[in-house]
């Protein structure tokens, strides 16, 4: 018999799952995994009864063979600590990985969002992710690329910040059914862990002439150096590989290029100790992404209304679309390949095309990826509503002015919509001539607007060609 599309099962007899769709895999593939099976059974034929008793990932069988060199392709993978024991750990057998979060906001930005796409693609191959917030090491704060210290967090952030993170979490990977991720919080394994027993057990394998020699504490040296406090910090993320090898089995860490240091002293720190324990040292792999960064080598991710959040409350689904259609055009194909599932094949004849479609399609399926399909429909025909010949604001992004008491300058309103950061810019803008209200170019910046500028409680003001902002009386 054939496996039909989307059927699923598990084999208890061979003891792997097997998940076949055919817009992945083509049928002739599927037909010869179907006939291996039946081999392996000894010509038994796999009655869908016998099979289907839970989900997991068929990618196991045939995606896992290339997975090292799909995350190359696509441009992820930036540093290793041992190319070809990372290829083997990436392509093999299912195997325990993690990443790591600290958790200083109730929500993650587009920055979070490449090691949670690469944990996605390891999580379908069949691997185990462990997703980390930091609730120990964000206390201390990372000083990696930074030029002051930290703000000191209280010690219930975690708790506050948690579900809006696993929200966030839960947009990229699976964290119920079969093979889900696992979220854990390393300030569980630092309670009752006695501050002279850590440092002899851990603090004794760090170097500190090694430490101070870590590009990611130049910017901290050079303004007036580290705190002993601070240093605390890459002892504490090492130990969290260590900690989850011994309790889990985790042989991968990976994350953001910007914390190898931290992630190279973890694996070390795991090679060290299993010399000492007469364990395999190769045990201990990380491999870190590349940083999002524009075609100027400037990271992305920041707007005038604040970060690129994943939390549409936080940042409407309809600002994440605009931000990446105004996207330099060099950009366009290196975010298809990152940021988007779509074939490299696909992306090559996109980029074939006109750039505007290209851009189109980017910004499009990366906020259907964070957002979901019905909110990028949505952002899509908002958008084509307010920059086509046919104008209409009902979808446009939206600021309830409360407490409106009949009149307010528009520099102050515009400030206070997020349409410019400040007043001053609002004053550039409006001498530049790049400011409109309803439509009508504001030349005066004392402007004061007045409940005649409000059309059915609402107006809408322009800044430029691409930024829209309709403020609603409420």
């Amino acid at each position: 018999m054939c496996l039909q599309k989307r059927e699923v099962g598990w084999c208890e007899t061979l003891g792997i799952y097997i998940e076949v769709t055919l817009s992945e895999y083509n049928l002739p593939l599927v037909n010869k995994v179907n006939e291996v099976l039946c081999t392996k059974l000894g010509g038994t034929t796999i009655n869908s009864s016998y099979v289907c008793r839970t989900f997991f990932i068929f990618r196991r069988f045939i995606m896992n063979k290339k997975l090292f060199e799909t995350l190359q392709e696509r441009g992820y993978i930036y540093q290793m600590t041992n190319e070809e024991e990372v290829r083997k750990l990436l392509n093999g057998k299912p195997i325990v990985a993690y990443a790591g979060f600290d958790p200083t906001a109730d929500s993650l930005h587009i920055g979070h969002c490449l090691p949670l796409i690469m944990a996605k693609y390891l999580q379908d191959a069949g691997h185990k992710i462990i997703v980390v917030l930091g609730g120990a090491t964000a206390m201390i704060g990372d000083p990696s690329g930074r030029s002051d210290m930290r703000k000191m967090v209280s010690n219930d952030f975690v708790d506050k910040n948690r579900p809006g993170l696993e929200k966030a979490i839960g947009k990229f990977l699976k964290l119920d059914g079969d093979n889900p991720a696992l979220i854990v919080n390393n300030a569980d394994w630092y309670k009752g862990y006695d501050y002279i027993d850590f440092m002899r057990d851990i603090g004794v394998h760090f170097n500190v002439n090694k430490m101070l020699a870590c590009d990611a504490y130049k910017n901290r040296l050079e303004n007036g150096g580290l705190t002993f406090f601070e240093m605390g910090y890459m002892l504490m993320q090492a130990y969290d590989f260590v900690y989850l090898n011994r309790k889990y089995g985790c042989r991968l860490e990976f994350g953001g290029s910007d914390q190898w240091a931290n992630i190279l002293a973890g694996a070390d720190l795991g090679r060290k100790l299993s010399i000492m324990e007469g364990k395999d040292a190769e045990t201990f792999q990380a491999f870190t992404n590349v940083l999002l960064l524009n075609a100027d080598g400037v990271k992305m991710g920041k707007t005038e209304k604040g970060a690129v959040w994943v939390d549409k409350n936080k940042f409407s689904p309809y600002d994440f679309y605009q931000y990446f259609y105004n996207c330099d055009d060099r950009d366009v194909e290196k975010l298809l390949k990152i940021l988007t599932y779509l074939p490299l094949d696909k992306i090559a004849e996109i980029m074939k095309g006109d750039i505007r479609e290209a851009k189109r399609i980017m910004a499009y399926e990366i906020t259907k990826l964070v957002h979901g399909e019905d909110e990028a429909k949505l952002a899509l025909e908002t958008a084509q509503k307010l920059f086509g010949s046919q104008q209409n604001i009902d979808n446009a992004p939206s600021y309830e002015l409360i407490g409106f008491n009949g009149e307010i300058s528009i520099t102050e309103l515009c400030e206070k919509a997020k349409v410019v950061a400040t007043r001053s810019e609002a004053r550039r803008a409006i001498e530049q001539g790049g400011l409109s209200l309803n439509n009508n170019k504001v030349t005066n910046v004392n402007y004061i607007v007045t409940n005649k500028d409000f059309v059915d409680n609402a107006l809408l003001i322009k800044k430029g060609k691409k930024t829209f902002m309709k403020v609603v009386l409420k």
